[in-house]
């Protein structure tokens, strides 16, 4: 849900999943044949497993951090994982990379320029579920572009707080 003066976006779980399903239909529509999912961690850790899950299609992981300041509001240095985790061989062949969002571009475009440099991977193409107005970079494929840019709160930002002690108290542990 939009609020009205359009700076910001309430998620539910349910629509959280719509979305992942009509960005895998998206892809699927396309006909684009890949072999292998890169997903950025964190936020493209749920719907990479759907995808990789939907389209049986192997999922490898990469670590990229930006958000830091004012409990994750304001982008800092971008820091990209040297190493790329997956289950065996190499990332190559034509891959899929997938996040959430493409909020300002700067996270997707050094990924993608960092990927392009590799030999073994034979095209690339990116998959989120927002494109912000003001993202300098817009993948090939996207569910949402959100021209006022507002500040997306998904569903699962209330574990960035929660800790063993709320989670206790919740149970009545």
């Amino acid at each position: 849900m939009l609020t009205d003066d359009g700076k910001h976006l309430y998620v539910s779980w349910d629509e959280y999943h719509l979305l992942i399903e009509r960005l895998a239909l998206k892809v699927a529509h396309s006909g684009w044949p890949f072999d292998q999912i890169l997903c950025l961690a964190r936020g493209g850790m749920r719907p990479g497993d759907v995808l990789s899950r939907v389209f049986d299609k192997p999922l490898a992981i990469m670590s990229t951090s930006s958000y830091r300041a004012e409990a994750g509001t304001i982008q800092g240095r971008l820091d990209l994982a040297k190493y790329i985790t997956m289950p065996k061989g190499e990332l190559a062949g034509r891959v899929l990379l997938v996040d959430d969002l493409a909020d300002t571009g700067h996270t997707l475009r050094a990924v993608v320029e960092r990927l392009r440099g590799m030999p073994a991977i034979a095209e690339l193409r990116a998959a989120v579920i927002w494109v912000k107005g003001v993202s300098t970079y817009t993948p090939d494929y996207y569910v949402e572009l959100l021209p006022t840019s507002p500040w997306i709160h998904q569903p699962f930002e209330e574990y960035d707080v929660l800790r063993p002690d709320g989670l206790a108290r919740k149970f009545q542990i």
